[in-house]
């Protein structure tokens, strides 16, 4: 069978791949182009460590095909830090202790990320709204939330 060849943009670097018709874009992204910090968690969308933005809008990257990517702009967490300048998101984490084995961390600040690129300044009862897919089983959230408030926080402050 012949591979796709698909022509993307991956935190803002031009990328090509080739895929085969069923390999979902986490597929790619950890395989091919060695961005292993999306991870496979329940490879049905339910458990959100596979975040991942296209064209700005948050999806889950099990249930994406690769050749869906052709064209887009996809955002991952590799693509959140500034060379070693973190994003205010990662600081906050880091900050609250708003992770504990950092298995769904990637996926969490994707979204979280996401959520405050939409709307900078969110309640918290919007921050566990729109993290309500991203599944933790250590944390308990609330250094979570608070780590994303703060976040907010200082981003409307730049």
């Amino acid at each position: 069978m012949a591979k796709h060849h698909v022509t993307a943009t991956v935190n803002g670097d031009p990328v090509e791949f080739l895929c085969e018709t069923q390999d979902t874009l986490l597929d790619v992204l950890r395989d091919q182009l060695g961005l292993t910090g999306t991870k496979e968690g329940c490879a049905t969308g339910d458990c959100g460590a596979c975040s991942v933005t296209v064209d700005g809008r948050l999806v889950c990257s099990c249930l994406m095909l690769a050749v869906e990517a052709e064209g887009r702009a996809i955002g991952t967490i590799e693509g959140m830090a500034r060379g070693h300048d973190l994003h205010p998101l990662q600081r906050k984490f880091l900050e609250h202790a708003a992770l504990q084995c950092g298995f769904c961390t990637p996926g969490v600040l994707v979204a979280a990320k996401a959520l405050l690129d939409r709307n900078p300044d969110p309640t918290e009862t919007e921050v566990r709204y729109w993290l309500a897919g991203n599944l933790c089983r250590c944390t308990g959230y609330d250094k979570i939330v608070r780590a994303v408030l703060d976040a907010a926080v200082e981003l409307r402050a730049e």
